[in-house]
């Protein structure tokens, strides 16, 4: 399942409520280390850009 989030998050990148809606659904469905692989994989690939939904959604 991280693996196809990864994929979805990528693919919705282009549109910040898109982004956050995906993130929030991933972040409800996986287990705790998958959510702490994501917020890894996240904040290295989407940082820059998107970085205060990033701190809101994993807080």
């Amino acid at each position: 399942m991280l693996e196809y989030f990864k994929t979805i998050l990528s693919k919705v990148s282009f549109d910040k409520r898109l982004f956050e809606k995906e993130l929030r659904k991933a972040i409800k469905a996986l287990i705790p280390d998958e959510v702490y692989e994501l917020k890894e994989w996240c904040y290295a690939k989407f940082g820059k850009k998107y970085e205060p939904i990033l701190i809101s959604c994993f807080s």
